[in-house]
């Protein structure tokens, strides 16, 4: 690194959303909570980032419900009294650490993994059935099924700002539940649910719209939200800045804060230089053009400080090198969004942030897919 990462320390403030520097743990579900409630092990993972100076926390994702939401063996779910409890302890350690944090509510839908769930007998939900394009796996969700989902990813919003949160993030990305409602490919609904931008970006709005009045103005409401299918990673849910447009407005005339922009490396562009609308803004990352569009504050993510992206601890050695923030810190000082989150370099160290700030570089660590396996 040659640039000085003072921006990414400068405090952030807009609207709601105060936090001490632009620095985001990404939620990575690591399936560390027996009975899928989080335990000491979970507390002491989290304060350990905030001690060393991130400047918001995401947990992973957590689940709004017991049956439906999660096939996903020791996922940890705001639903059982053990789970409210372990989660509280979280959320005091985090501040006695002086951080802040959020939970990530995640609904697995057609992602969930029936089998491995404790209820294998219960279908998985999404807008149409479809896990992918073309493949119907289980009947479309009912209007009613969509009003349980809508109040339970509510319900959940509520209790963790009751639990001592700083703020909620929606999980809309990724394929899950939400994601299915999002994507043309995967909603085939004639119904209000479906059809053009308005009725896909209907239950998320609901989910905001509905928490926005019940947790009031000041409590944090986040969504996550990505181009990218787990089954497609070229996938462009939106494909001109215009569609983009129609995705993103509802949610913000809805109430939400702020946007999380998932993508698989943050420097490259969305949209084509060749792309209608796109104009001089053709360099413009996704959380670039959330920010753009909205005006809202926008969370950059992907493969920020490694030498390789995600997919690759499933290649040979399974390995990422530190590298480079120059980039970053370029796209950051120039304004193009405003936070920016790491995942596997902060799963390998906890002290990540602590050891950039103070430029302590030859201390960083490579990222090896054993890290996976541990909760240090």
């Amino acid at each position: 690194m040659t640039k000085p990462v003072d921006i990414l320390f400068k405090p952030f403030e807009h609207g709601n959303i105060a936090v001490p520097n632009r620095i985001v743990m990404a939620p990575m579900t690591r399936s560390f909570s027996p009975g899928h409630a989080p335990n000491d092990d979970v507390v002491a993972y989290y304060r350990r980032r905030a001690a060393a100076g991130v400047g918001l926390i995401l947990s992973e994702g957590v689940s709004p419900n017991a049956t439906t939401a999660t096939g996903t063996p020791n996922v940890p779910n705001l639903v059982f009294d053990e789970a409210k409890a372990g989660w509280r302890k979280v959320a005091d350690a985090v501040k006695a650490a002086g951080g802040k944090m959020g939970l990530q509510i995640w609904h697995e839908g057609p992602y969930r993994n029936a089998k491995a769930s404790e209820h294998p007998d219960v279908p998985s939900w999404s807008a149409s059935g479809f896990k992918v394009p073309g493949k119907q796996i289980a009947e479309p969700m009912t209007s009613a099924e969509i009003e349980i989902a809508i109040s339970e990813f509510v319900d959940a919003i509520v209790a963790t700002k009751e639990l001592g949160f700083y703020c909620a993030e929606i999980h809309g990305a990724h394929s899950y539940l939400i994601d299915s409602f999002f994507w043309r490919e995967t909603n085939l609904r004639d119904d209000s649910w479906g059809g053009a931008w308005e009725g896909r970006t209907r239950m998320a709005a609901e989910i905001i719209s509905r928490a926005r009045a019940a947790v009031g103005a000041d409590f944090p409401i986040l969504i996550r939200l990505s181009q990218w299918k787990q089954q497609d990673f070229n996938a462009l849910a939106a494909e001109t800045p215009a569609e983009l447009e129609k995705w993103l407005t509802p949610l913000v005339e809805a109430g939400v804060d702020g946007f999380h922009l998932s993508q698989r490396r943050f420097w490259e562009p969305t949209f084509g230089p060749d792309v209608a609308g796109v104009g001089g803004d053709a360099h413009l990352n996704f959380a670039g053009w959330a920010k753009k569009i909205t005006g809202k504050p926008s969370i950059s993510v992907g493969s920020v400080g490694l030498s390789g992206e995600f997919t690759a601890i499933y290649g040979p050695g399974g390995e990422s090198t530190p590298a480079s923030l120059d980039a970053l810190v370029d796209r950051m000082e120039a304004g193009e969004f405003d936070l920016i989150a790491v995942g596997r370099a902060l799963l390998q160290d906890p002290e990540w942030a602590l050891k950039i700030r103070e430029g302590r570089t030859d201390e960083l660590m490579t990222f090896t897919k054993d890290a996976l396996a541990t909760l240090s």
